[in-house]
């Protein structure tokens, strides 16, 4: 943590050596340098030869639910984006499980602990970015795909909003932004809190899920310090706080004898998981051209807690009641910085250090059984496991974007990464990116080879053995560490503008040594990786937007498949048939899905009061894995299809930063009840349904 020490020496002094800041009164001169300054920081990072999509504030506002929409479903209508059931932030891109990355202003965030809460509001967003295939050097640890969001950094007028959004499941999501400027200091606030019935997906396919109250709160602040006209001094952070109750199913028979009782009714069961998420950043930007730099310590503080139900409905029903605490602190530097050599020559050079101290108490509540598997008691025996690990990754990268001809763009370079933790590993990892642009047509190629570290969070302390003679003993009571995926990518597409009209098509393919997949494992609801000892996946996604003026519409259709083959991480996870098997085969991973299509489409219309603003958005999933039916593939079975839309219209009264804002929304237009899971597969935990047709109406209010 030395680095940060050096980092604070850096701060304090950066006055010195800026030169004057314009006065508070110039609000012209502080945009424009604002802007210079958003302008050397994307210089910084492109993702060159990278898939980008990229949906802008006024985009997000007029989709249906507005503002008030999450951030998972506002990234489902990118391409090869697929939703699950792991609760509200679980979405999978190009077929992978997790394995995402988030930045704030080109930050990474650390991840937290996987949970059913998600740590950002799109509202805070100017705009959202999801970028794939094979990226650059400075992207590295999660890369099936990066999530980026910017905020506005000119300089604010004192406004704002403030609204209301609820309806159906008992939703009531009151939320408010605040920005304005202070001299050279910008702000930016926003804070959201959100109740409703429907906190995890519904493990039955009825209209109303039983014991599935939520209660989430986030906030987020962002502040801009313009020293100079080529220095930048920036802070952001946030907080994620939510509680869970988890639904319940109606007739669970009772299994086990808990002091004389053996029946339990299963619509009682007080099963709750709590989730708190802390982060901040600050960022030193310097942009001396042909020089630019950015350096950015952060911290991040994750925790989850589990609670089985308190009158041992988990001991008769499944035989053993788990109360976990898991927690992360994590802390770090990351710094990027590009130089132009000349008009062909771009060099681009960073460091990354992170270091994450994790904690893990786990009260088990067994009862002892027989040479034969028989309940021998019915007195409970307590059983602690406790776990802790320090651990550390380090990354640095070098590359250059050289531009040989006209149109066409060459960036390569390599970085090299080190874990130190569950896993001790290290990687050189080369990356070459190709882009020719000719008028409207514009070509990409792209070899990526990656280093994934299991998240360190995600790993207890696994002692098995001290659970044989248990009702919690599993088949197999060893099991190998969790390693780091490697990977070797490829990708190739290309973009045709004609007119209005945006058309594209990308490929890829991944040959991967050590993938890694997470799976629900036990009563807590916190995923546990492991890995496969070889794996590969491929697809093709085909993309197409329309704008003209006031009408917009996109379709994306993408077609994939993951498969792994031979667990050799976590052992004790399976049964052993299971494992048999899948040591000779390659199976389907359990988040793997054929078809994804996401389309939808919005138009404004003047209409004397305002702009009415009508918007529809569309889905359609072939169905992720189930167990074969025969009962000898594992994941060999496919879910059934389904397609569902959202209808919103918004309405506002006046234009312009006041105005006052209705809104109604429709999900699940025609209430089409169908599974995203069924409980079956390798390492899924239980069914879940998608919600049935909901009503909501939302109010706000600019000022």
């Amino acid at each position: 943590m030395r680095n940060l020490s050096y980092l604070t020496l850096a701060l304090i002094a950066a006055p010195a050596f800026a030169e004057p800041a314009k006065d508070a009164d110039d609000g012209g001169d502080i945009v424009v340098t604002a802007r210079k300054l958003d302008e050397a920081r994307d210089q910084i990072q492109p993702s060159l030869g990278a898939s980008e999509y990229k949906i802008t504030r006024a985009q997000l506002d007029l989709q249906p639910g507005g503002p008030d929409r999450s951030l998972r479903q506002v990234l489902l209508q990118a391409p090869g984006v697929t939703q699950d059931a792991d609760g509200d932030g679980e979405i999978h891109v190009r077929n992978e499980h997790g394995n995402l990355q988030y930045r704030l202003n080109g930050v990474i965030v650390p991840e937290s602990i996987s949970g059913f809460g998600q740590a950002f509001d799109a509202r805070v967003a100017n705009s959202v970015e999801l970028v794939t295939g094979t990226l650059p050097a400075q992207y590295g640890y999660r890369t099936a795909g990066v999530v980026t969001l910017t905020t506005r950094t000119d300089a604010f007028d004192l406004d704002g909003d403030i609204g209301v959004y609820g309806g159906s499941r008992g939703t009531f999501q009151p939320s408010a932004t605040l920005r304005d400027s202070i001299g050279n200091l910008n702000f930016f606030l926003s804070g959201s809190y959100l109740r409703n019935d429907l906190g995890v997906e519904n493990p039955m396919p009825t209209r109303n899920a039983i014991h599935d109250r939520t209660e989430q709160f986030r906030g987020f602040g962002y502040a801009s310090l313009i020293l100079s006209d080529s220095a930048r001094l920036s802070a952001f952070g946030g907080a994620a706080v939510g509680k869970f109750q988890i639904p319940n199913v109606i007739g669970e028979p009772g299994q086990y004898t808990l002091n004389g009782v053996s029946t339990y009714d299963s619509t009682k069961l007080d099963q709750n998981q709590r989730e708190w998420t802390y982060y901040g950043v600050t960022a030193l930007q310097i942009a001396a051209d042909p020089f630019n730099l950015q350096i950015a310590p952060f911290i991040r503080y994750s925790r989850t807690h589990f609670t089985p139900d308190p009158n041992g409905g988990d001991l008769i029903l499944a035989g053993s009641a788990d109360n976990s605490r898991l927690s992360s602190l994590a802390a770090g530097i990351q710094a990027d910085g590009s130089y132009k050599l000349s008009n062909a020559h771009t060099l681009r050079a960073g460091l990354f250090f992170q270091n994450e101290r994790t904690r893990n108490t786990i009260v088990s509540r067994v009862f002892a059984v027989d040479a034969n598997g028989a309940q021998a008691s019915d007195q409970p025996l307590s059983l602690t496991t406790v776990g802790g690990r320090s651990g550390q990754l380090y990354g640095v990268y070098l590359q250059d974007e050289w531009k040989p001809a006209e149109g066409l763009t060459i960036n390569y370079g390599a970085r090299f990464d080190v874990v130190r933790a569950y896993a001790r590993e290290q990687q050189l990892s080369p990356r070459l990116n190709l882009v020719y642009q000719t008028g409207g047509t514009t070509f990409h190629a792209g070899y990526a080879r990656t280093f994934t570290p299991p998240p360190q969070e995600l790993i207890a302390a696994a002692d098995f053995a001290r659970f044989a003679g248990t009702t919690r003993a599993p088949e197999i009571l060893t099991g190998d560490p969790v390693r780091s995926e490697r990977e070797h990518y490829f990708d190739a597409g290309v973009q045709q503008k004609l007119g209005f009209f945006t058309l594209g098509i990308d490929g890829y393919y991944k040959l991967k040594r050590n993938l890694l997949d997470d799976g629900q494992f036990g009563a807590s609801l916190v995923q546990s990786p492991f890995n496969y000892a070889k794996g590969y996946a491929w697809g093709v996604e085909f993309r197409a937007d329309y704008t003209r003026g006031p009408l917009s519409l996109y379709a994306n259709v993408a077609r994939g498949q993951e498969k792994g083959k031979n667990i050799v991480s976590s052992q004790y996870f399976f049964g052993r048939d299971e494992l048999d098997y899948i040591r000779n085969h390659y199976i389907f991973t359990d988040h793997s899905q054929k078809w994804t299509v996401s389309a939808g489409g919005s138009v404004s219309i003047k209409d004397g009061i305002g702009t009415l603003t009508p918007a529809v958005d569309i889905l359609y999933g072939s169905g992720l894995r189930r167990d074969d039916p025969a009962g000898v593939v594992p994941n060999g079975g496919v879910l059934p299809s389904y397609i569902t839309a959202n209808l919103g219209v918004g309405q506002s009264f006046g234009d312009g930063e006041k105005a006052f804002t209705l809104r109604v929304d429709v999900v699940n237009l025609f209430d089409k009840s169908y599974l995203l899971r069924d409980g079956s597969g390798v390492g899924v935990g239980a069914p879940q349904y998608a919600a049935r047709r909901g009503f909501f109406v939302g109010l706000r209010k600019s000022f």
